[in-house]
């Protein structure tokens, strides 16, 4: 049957679903894999990294096989020449998350270069329709890794940006992570989904053996959303965002305590002291709510034509109830 959406005819894509470009892990075989399989790749290229590009790109460009794919960034911490240099390797889209996309926004549309907008309230979803954003990604609080603060789950948040958007598609994120998943994401009127946390495993994701492993054994309620880790270990994500991980010792033992960390410069060398010496992971184990449904490590590019085939079953079973 196929599952053809707004989404897929503007990117040419068989399937309607996107692979989060998730900073560190989302690197150039994983985006080629994805897109391969007849979704959106999307590299994570985080604060736009001239030495992990350029180590990269060149991997999405000898894998790809000419499928469409982008890049995405995190919006607060780049700057207008990040993205210049990203749009010189003629990526499809450019995917813009967690800050103020303005400053950016016209750079991208000159060069024709679609322009993807993650939202996780409706203050951004709003900006995002009022900068001419050709898809928007609606991220529920469920979803691996940053996201607001004071979101909204994605069940409610996600029609409620279709309405807001229409007619520019929408992408569901936040606690997909099954074709039945996908399928709810269509039903809610979203014209796909952007999954995180069930690309990271997979073969071809950057990730340590260790966190893949947490991934396939971990259960939801192991995951909680903190904003200690990003303290600990030096990082400038605004307060804004908060990141939901697996467990850590530094989590355990500073939860609910992160204005006395921010404080602490001996706890927060303690914290690199321990990576250095291999007695905490060198970084943290972002997962989101819906690892109870990740259970191997496929290939992406297999993995996607699953996810679509686990969506249309979805669907027709809903048809005939």
């Amino acid at each position: 049957m196929g599952l053809s959406t707004a989404f897929t005819e503007l990117f040419d894509v068989e399937h309607p679903i996107a692979l989060a470009p998730m900073g560190g892990s989302a690197g150039g075989a994983l985006t080629a894999a994805v897109s391969r399989g007849g979704g959106l790749g999307l590299l994570g290229s985080g604060n736009g990294d001239q030495d992990w590009l350029a180590r990269e790109l060149p991997v999405l460009a000898g894998e790809g096989a000419g499928k469409p794919w982008g890049i995405g960034f995190q919006t607060w911490a780049i700057d207008v020449g990040a993205v210049a240099r990203a749009l010189e390797h003629r990526p499809r889209a450019v995917m813009l998350s967690f800050g103020d996309p303005s400053p950016f926004v016209e750079r991208i549309r000159s060069t024709g270069t679609a322009l993807i907008i993650q939202v996780t309230d409706l203050e951004e979803a709003r900006r995002a329709v009022d900068l001419g954003a050709d898809v928007i990604v609606a991220q529920g609080t469920e979803g691996g890794g940053h996201g607001a603060r004071n979101g909204r789950s994605t069940l409610p948040f996600v029609p409620v940006v279709v309405d807001l958007a229409a007619p520019v598609p929408v992408l569901a994120a936040g606690g997909i992570a099954d074709g039945r998943g996908v399928a709810a994401a269509l039903a809610l009127g979203a014209a796909g989904a952007l999954l995180g946390t069930r690309f990271q495993a997979t073969a071809e994701a950057l990730l340590a053996p260790a966190t893949a492993r947490a991934i396939v054994e971990g259960r939801g309620e192991d995951t909680e959303r903190n904003r200690v880790l990003d303290i600990a270990r030096g990082s400038q994500w605004p307060a804004k965002y908060t990141a939901r991980t697996l467990g850590h010792p530094f989590l355990d033992g500073w939860r609910g305590r992160e204005d006395e960390l921010a404080a602490a410069p001996h706890a927060q060398q303690a914290y690199q002291d321990a990576v250095a010496q291999g007695r905490i992971p060198a970084l943290p184990q972002w997962a989101g709510e819906a690892i109870d449904l990740i259970d191997d490590l496929p290939s992406a590019a297999d993995l996607v034509g699953t996810l679509a085939a686990q969506a249309e079953a979805a669907l027709a079973r809903a048809g005939r109830r």
